[in-house]
């Protein structure tokens, strides 16, 4: 399946852009977890969040074709 990758703040910092299109074999969120932390070592000491069609979800989330995933550093509100 085909995602679209979104990284803010600290993490597209990281990753070294702001998006991409993945081409993904897994099912769930933390499936992409384990796959993006081997890419990008940094990102096993970041702390952030996964939002998918702009809802936050936790790791059991099941993913689908054209999902858009973002991933969303630690952020305060007012």
């Amino acid at each position: 399946m085909i995602l679209k990758l979104k990284y803010f703040g600290m993490i597209a910092e990281a990753i070294g852009k702001s998006e991409e299109l993945l081409d993904f074999s897994g099912k769930t969120i933390l499936d992409l977890d384990v796959v993006l932390k081997s890419n990008t070592a940094k990102l096993s000491s970041m702390n952030y969040k996964f939002a998918v069609n702009q809802s936050l979800v936790e790791h059991d989330e099941m993913l689908i074709n054209n999902d858009e995933i973002a991933l969303l550093p630690p952020f305060a509100g007012g």
